[in-house]
């Protein structure tokens, strides 16, 4: 739920945007449907994260304290979770890394109990960030050591401790540090959770412990994946329509880092799709036979973050000889390799998903570790990556030394290094993989020596009628605390915003070809795209689009699905519209502060159709704490295809006698409208929806409000009407 006020934040791919009435909303409509609506169990305790002002930069998360104005927090880090709790009745929320006014976020009576639990009316159970309470001795110090941390976290209202803190709890109460009663009231929320999640009950009592596993991935929710991935897209510039494209295409290059890769499609901390269909993949269904599909990588993402791919089994073998191809397999019933294997077999290459099954019938699902053994053989000279995408556990060893050593246990992260390699040399391998719980998978990768990339893509869209570019960023450069030495990334943070040199000069090698261009981004946060804006003639952004992502790209590329998504956050010309990172003041930021001219605004996106705005009215032109105001608005579809428009609400404050934003969104409606077809849209207007908070509380002052109503935050594109608050 943190608002993404700044672009170089590389976990802001895992939020809503740099709006905290938008935030609300979603964050809202995601706890229901993971709690659910039966009366007397949830599905599940959703959390809301991180409590609060917190949103980078990673590498000084651990230490940093944030200050910010009293109306900047309860205004813009505050609102959506105020909403959450009230209207979503979150039963979980989870402190953060940061200090906050000289405390640390999980040691602060003042955030968790006087602020979350007694004004905002939270009745759930808070849990600490992941190994946040460390940073109480070792980072923030303001305690000398993990027995003081684990009581002033308690005695503060952190209820759980995710991390290894709390154990010292025991020597804290020797100390009289805390209490038995402190205690219980942790012991006491943590057990409701587990009374409403019904682990006490029959399961014949719970609707949710019905569920079966068929659900997951089931033809519903692969069509609820479709629907989400095309709603999301954000058309950008269509100029001249160039899309759609047409299926009657003989040819058409598909050139990108981003064409043909799986991982790029699916952010960070996320599940496993059973079949991700990539934007290449996508593309290919899209036309079938009737047009030949050339695909060209044309470069890396960014120079130091090589493509790596399966190793082929044609280069592993399982003896000196070279007799047999692939690699000696032993599998282990434990997580060590002290016994013997419990069954051993040949295995072409390692590239395995196994999710939550055992590989074999002879270890468990889970706590077990494999081994391969055999010879590498390269058929070229030169500097190679080698490593493995795994869960959990694996090392790999090249003539014995030990070349790459992984251990994650919540996630699923590629892991490589650098070696030199001579083709036709034997290179005996070994790879030790450890699954212990949930997941297990294993790929071992390399990337080979290439050739010119870019000529290759270059001859290839030579002879091809046109050119799709999938380029953007990836989750291996923007995360949290990614460890990628990449110029002008850190920590996982951005140290720019514009799109890799590699991609740019690619980009400007293809626009001289004067063939049809359409350019594709995927990536999880705002980019600086001034020189694509002004010379590609077609920009789709489609951020990380989830498993279905090729097919919702290629459904909007060939006209099949009319895009309507809307940005959630601005795209600026450069980083040089923005204060500093580490400035938590919202002075400069987010269309609600930004005085500049935004390469794209917040809301913005195109549509193949036209829509036109017409008939804004008030029912009542002032309103009071008892009466409210509506506000409505006649849309028509006046192009040519059938679509769907966000019709969206946004507030000035003319007569405000304290700073506010320039302008905020105070509500939106996505409409469907076939051609020729016109709908009446209506927003409420009261007195609580024009207010701002205050430590004391709401508050909503008497004088003039122009209300705004229109397809962007951009105020050439709204329609607008003033109303009036009396006393």
């Amino acid at each position: 739920l943190n608002i993404f006020r700044d672009p170089r934040w590389g976990r802001g791919m895992e939020t809503y945007g740099e709006d905290p009435f938008l935030t609300g909303k979603m964050g809202i409509s995601f706890i229901n449907g993971l709690q659910g609506d039966d009366p007397n169990y949830f599905k599940l305790i959703a959390t809301a994260k991180h409590f609060i002002v917190h949103s980078g930069p990673e590498s000084s998360r651990h230490s940093f304290d944030t200050k910010v104005s009293d109306y900047d927090f309860y205004n813009t880090y505050l609102p959506h979770f105020k909403a959450t709790i009230e209207q979503a009745n979150v039963q979980s929320v989870m402190c953060a890394y940061n200090r906050y006014d000289g405390e640390p976020c999980c040691g602060s009576g003042f955030i968790l109990n006087d602020l979350l639990r007694e004004k905002l009316g939270f009745k759930g159970y808070v849990v600490s960030d992941c190994w946040a309470l460390v940073d109480f001795y070792d980072g923030h110090n303001v305690s000398k050591g993990p027995v003081e941390a684990s009581a002033l976290a308690l005695k503060s209202g952190t209820d759980l401790n995710c991390g290894a803190v709390y154990p010292n709890l025991l020597e804290a109460m020797e100390k009289g540090l805390v209490v038995e009663e402190d205690v219980n009231i942790a012991v006491k929320r943590l057990f409701k959770a587990r009374f409403q999640l019904g682990m006490f009950d029959p399961d014949e009592l719970n609707p949710y412990a019905q569920i079966k596993m068929d659900v997951v991935n089931s033809e519903k929710h692969q069509k609820g994946a479709l629907e989400m991935a095309r709603k999301s897209m954000v058309l950008l510039k269509n100029e001249n329509n160039t899309l759609p494209l047409s299926k009657n295409l003989k040819s058409i290059a598909v050139i990108g880092p981003n064409s043909f890769d799986e991982e790029v499609l699916l952010g960070n901390y996320n599940g496993l799709p059973l079949n991700a269909i990539t934007p290449l993949a996508g593309i290919q269904q899209k036309v079938g036979n009737k047009t030949v599909v050339n695909y060209a990588r044309g470069c890396d993402v960014a120079p130091n973050l090589p493509f790596l791919s399966p190793i082929p089994s044609k280069f592993l073998f399982t003896n000196e000889e070279l007799l047999e191809q692939g690699l000696k397999a032993e599998f282990f019933d434990t997580t060590t390799f002290d016994r013997d294997p419990v069954y051993t077999r040949i295995d072409k290459n390692i590239d395995f998903n196994w999710w939550d099954k055992a590989p074999v019938s002879q270890v468990p699902d889970d706590n077990f570790g494999i081994r391969w053994t055999g010879y590498l053989v390269p058929d070229k000279t030169g500097n190679y990556e080698i490593g493995a995408d795994g869960s959990q556990y694996f090392d790999i060893s090249i003539n014995g030394e030990k070349l790459v050593e992984h251990e994650v246990p919540h996630e699923y992260r590629k892991s490589y290094e650098k070696i030199k390699l001579i083709a036709g040399k034997k290179y005996a391998i070994e790879v030790n993989y450890v699954n212990r719980e949930r997941t297990a998978l294993m790929h071992l990768l390399w990337a080979q020596p290439s050739g010119n990339l870019e000529e290759e893509a270059i001859s290839l869209a030579k002879k091809s009628d046109a050119i799709v570019m999938f380029m953007g960023l990836s989750p291996r450069l923007e995360g949290e605390e990614m460890k990628v030495e990449v110029e002008g990334f850190e920590g996982g943070d951005r140290l720019t915003l514009g799109l890799p040199e590699t991609q740019i000069h690619l980009m400007k090698e293809l626009k001289k070809l004067n063939k049809p261009l359409v350019l594709v981004l995927l990536n999880g946060s705002a980019v600086s795209i001034p020189w694509e804006k002004e010379n590609i003639p077609a920009i789709l952004e489609a951020w990380y689009p989830g498993q279905a992502a090729g097919s919702a790209i290629a459904d909007i590329l060939f006209g099949d699905y009319n895009p309507s998504g809307r940005l959630p956050l601005t795209f600026y010309n450069s980083v040089q519209d923005l204060p500093p990172f580490d400035d938590y003041s919202m002075q400069g930021r987010t269309y609600r502060y930004f005085k500049g001219e935004p390469l794209f605004e917040f809301g913005y996106g195109l549509s193949y159709t036209n829509f036109n705005y017409s008939n804004l009215n008030l029912s009542s032109n002032s309103i009071d704490k008892k009466q409210a105001s509506t506000i409505s608005i006649e849309v028509a579809n006046t192009g040519n295809f059938n679509g769907e428009e966000v019709v969206q609400l946004y507030v000035k404050y003319p007569s405000s006698s304290i700073p506010r934003p320039i302008k905020e969104l105070k509500g939106f409606k996505r409409i469907a409208l076939n051609v020729g077809e016109s709908k009446k849209v209506e927003f409420e207007i009261n007195s609580e929806l024009l207010s701002h908070l205050t430590p004391e509380g709401s508050i909503t002052e008497p004088g003039i409000y122009t209300l705004l109503l229109g397809s962007s935050s951009n105020d050439l594109n709204l329609n607008g009407i003033k109303i009036e608050v009396e006393e």
